[in-house]
C-alpha cells in the first residue's frame, strides 16, 4: 500500500510501553499499555505532527508558503503548525479563540517564539463565523502575495487522516513483535480526525482489534457523525484506498460522559489520575485531552465495558505545553 508523500519530522516510531506498576497500585483487570505519542519530538509533541508531514509535503509541492489554522489558546495543532511552518522556510497565521492571554505561556509562548501572526477572535465568532474568518484572512494574506494554505481544526480533514492511518500500521508492526494481541485500543477525542484515520488504518491493515475514542468535548453524537463524514469524504477523495470495508454507525465506539464543565476545564478526579500516572510511570498527561481520555478509560475499565483480562492500548497524543498554563490545579498534594 503507497501512501501519499509526506515530509519525515516526527521522531517514528513511537515506542510502546506496558503500565504495570500504575495497573498493580490501580489493582485493574486488564493488562494496560501505553503508545507514546508524547514522544514524536520536543516541539513537534503530539498526535498533530503525524498529520502535518502529510499536510507539509502537500504545501511544498503545491507552492505554497503559509500555513494558516485555527485552535484554542493552548492548542496543540496550532502551535505544531507553527513549528512546522519556520521549519519548512513558511510562514503561520493562526486564528484563536479566547482572551489574548496577558502573559504567554504553554503553547501559546512557543507560537510567539515560532514567529507565527495571531488572530484572536471569541469563541462565539469560533462557533458560528470560522468559515467567514479563514475566508477573509486567506483574501488578506492574498493581497500581500502570500499562498496560503488553510488548514481545519486539528488537521482533521481528508489529507491529515493520513498520519493516523499509518499509525495503524506502525502499531500492528510493534504489537506483531511484541507477541501481544491487543484488544482495544483508546485515544482521545477533540476533533475526530485521529479516531478518523485509526479506523481505516484499521481496515486498511487488518489491525485486529476494537478502537474506542472518548470524546473531551461536545458529544458523543456530534462525533459520530464527524467521523462519518471524514470517512466518506475521504473515500470521495483517495478512491485508489477505496477496498478499505464499509464503516458504518455501528463502527465508531465513543465514551461519553468525561468531558466534566467543558473543553480544557480540568476536575478533580481527572488531575488526580495525571498526579498517579505521573508518580508512578514517570509520564505526563495533559488536562485538556489525554488526562479526561485516560481517566474516563480507567473508570469504564471499573465498569467492565473493557472487560476481565483484556489488553488495552491507551494512544498518549501529548500535549504537554498545555499543563503549564493549568499549574493552578496540581498546586498542594
Amino acid at each position: 500500500m503507497k501512501l501519499p508523500e509526506k515530509i519525515e519530522l516526527a521522531k517514528l516510531p513511537t515506542k510502546i510501553e506496558k503500565l504495570e506498576r500504575f495497573t498493580k497500585y490501580m489493582d485493574l483487570p486488564v493488562e494496560l499499555y501505553i503508545k507514546r505519542d508524547d514522544e514524536t519530538g520536543i516541539f513537534e509533541t503530539g498526535n498533530k505532527i503525524r498529520k502535518l508531514e502529510y499536510v507539509a509535503a502537500y504545501a511544498l509541492k503545491n507552492g505554497y508558503d503559509t500555513l494558516v489554522t485555527c485552535g484554542g489558546t493552548q492548542s496543540n495543532h496550532a502551535r505544531t503548525t507553527a513549528y512546522v511552518a519556520t521549519k519548512m522556510g513558511m510562514d503561520s497565521y493562526l486564528i484563536l479563540k479566547g482572551k489574548k492571554p496577558q502573559v504567554p505561556d504553554g503553547n501559546y509562548l512557543l507560537d510567539l517564539l515560532f514567529g507565527a501572526e495571531i488572530k484572536w477572535i471569541t469563541q462565539e465568532e469560533y462557533n458560528n463565523n470560522l468559515k467567514e474568518i479563514f475566508t477573509k484572512v486567506e483574501e488578506e494574506l492574498k493581497k500581500k502575495n502570500k499562498r496560503p494554505l488553510i488548514i481545519p481544526e486539528g488537521a482533521s480533514y481528508t489529507l491529515g487522516m493520513f498520519g493516523y492511518i499509518e499509525a495503524a500500521g506502525e502499531i500492528k508492526s510493534q504489537i506483531r513483535s511484541m507477541k501481544v494481541n491487543m484488544d482495544y485500543i483508546v485515544s482521545s477525542v477533540g476533533s475526530g480526525g485521529t479516531l478518523a484515520g485509526f479506523l481505516v488504518g484499521q481496515n486498511l491493515y487488518s489491525l485486529d482489534t476494537k478502537m474506542y475514542g472518548i470524546n473531551v468535548c461536545d458529544n458523543k453524537e456530534f462525533f459520530t457523525k464527524k467521523i462519518l463524514l471524514l470517512i466518506e469524504e475521504f473515500r470521495h477523495t483517495y478512491p485508489e484506498f477505496k477496498d478499505f470495508s464499509y464503516i458504518t454507525r455501528e463502527d465508531i465506539n465513543i465514551i461519553d460522559g468525561y468531558v466534566g464543565e467543558g473543553y480544557g476545564i480540568p476536575y478533580k478526579e481527572e488531575i488526580e489520575i495525571i498526579k498517579k500516572l505521573a508518580r508512578l510511570e514517570g509520564i505526563v498527561l495533559d488536562p485538556t485531552y489525554t488526562g479526561k481520555a485516560f481517566y474516563g478509560m480507567i473508570e469504564e475499565i471499573k465498569k467492565g465495558t473493557f472487560g476481565s483480562d483484556s489488553k488495552i492500548l491507551f494512544v498518549h497524543t501529548g500535549g504537554i505545553y498545555g499543563l503549564f498554563p493549568q499549574k493552578e490545579y496540581f498546586l498542594g498534594d
